[in-house]
């Protein structure tokens, strides 16, 4: 059993323009919390920090409040919001 706090000790906090995400990891698996204020999108705020089209990181998510328009390099779209969860593979985030 392993135990890790987001609140009091993350392993890792990275921050960027209009937001940050603190991680947690355990094992072979990282955990992650982003906080992502108004304005934010993935383009404008990390993509000039990371210098890739699109995210190459695959994320399973639960959102708690907020809502956020995720685009696909394919194209396909969609919003999420409180209650919802997904799991996205790379993907350009425009917030």
């Amino acid at each position: 059993m392993q135990k890790k706090s987001l609140d009091s000790s993350p392993d890792e906090t990275r921050t960027f323009e209009k937001g940050k995400i603190d991680l947690a990891n355990l094992g072979d698996v990282t955990i992650g919390r982003g906080v992502l204020e108004p304005g934010w999108s993935w383009e404008k705020c990390v993509k000039p920090l990371v210098k890739t089209n699109s995210c190459q990181a695959p994320h399973t998510q639960y959102f708690v409040s907020g809502r956020l328009k995720v685009v696909m390099d394919d194209g396909a779209e969609e919003e999420f919001g409180p209650g919802d969860t997904g799991i996205i593979p790379r993907v350009i985030m425009l917030g």
